[in-house]
């Protein structure tokens, strides 16, 4: 049995426009931690022209920038006819402003200071929408990582050869984290996928099939499933056993 190589987002380029640099620093990490690929930039003029060179999958747009701002971008690439998917991220909070900002051609709005598991959803279900080829990955029939196998069409999991008992959610949770192995995943962005839940989900349900998953999965050495503090959960092998430090 083989490892299977880490599996990040291929093809989801973003493109992050925020003139203040800790945000710009914290939405960069992040994405990139959770398997996008980011670029960013910090001005409108410079946004137009990262939009046309890098033709990202998704702008998160700041609307208050130091030169155009994030509608006046928006109206521009419009009506240069690149419909590419826009996030406005901002600090107002009025119905005027969304409403302008949707006008405008963006998809969806962020108001700041936001909860970043919230524009992670946001951006997950935007590219459902809008990039149904990139996002909608056909999933192989078996999925394997270390001594870890499941089996999707036979619905069996074996650990070092031994069959493994699971519940249909506990199956689903971990055919999410194998998907994904070697990739950090949220709780929002496991609720959402396991759970198809919207914003008013209960993150804690995760943690207790997290729970259940690993008293099955890791009672065999070494454990798999590590917690990343602050951001979620990834299926993977610890520094100790030669894998990616933990967080």
């Amino acid at each position: 049995m083989t490892d299977r190589p880490p599996a990040a987002r291929p093809g989801h380029r973003l493109l992050v426009v925020e003139d203040e640099p800790s945000i710009r620093t914290l939405l960069e990490a992040t994405l990139r931690l959770t398997g996008y690929e980011v670029s960013s930039t910090d001005t409108g003029q410079s946004a137009l022209l990262e939009v046309e060179r890098l033709e990202p999958h998704l702008v998160l747009l700041d609307v208050m920038l130091p030169d155009l701002d994030g509608f006046e971008v928006t109206r521009r690439l419009r009506a240069a006819g690149n419909d590419c998917p826009i996030l406005f991220l901002t600090a107002r909070t009025g119905t005027h402003d969304r409403v302008n900002g949707l006008r405008a051609g963006g998809d969806d709005y962020v108001s700041k200071p936001f909860n970043i598991e919230e524009v992670l959803l946001r951006i997950e279900a935007i590219l459902r929408r809008t990039a149904p080829a990139i996002t909608a990955r056909v999933m192989p029939s078996v999925l394997s990582y270390a001594d870890l196998e499941l089996d999707e069409g036979a619905h069996e999991v074996h650990r070092s050869g031994e069959y493994i008992a699971l519940s249909p959610t506990e199956f689903k949770l971990l055919a999410y984290l194998l998907a994904n192995a070697g990739q950090v995943v949220s709780k929002i962005q496991i609720l959402d996928h396991v759970w198809s839940y919207d914003f008013a989900g209960d993150v804690r349900i995760i943690e207790t099939y997290v729970r259940y998953l690993r008293k099955k999965i890791d009672r065999f050495d070494p454990p798999l499933i590590q917690t990343v503090r602050g951001v979620g959960y990834s299926l993977r092998l610890s520094r100790d056993h030669g894998g990616t430090p933990e967080q």
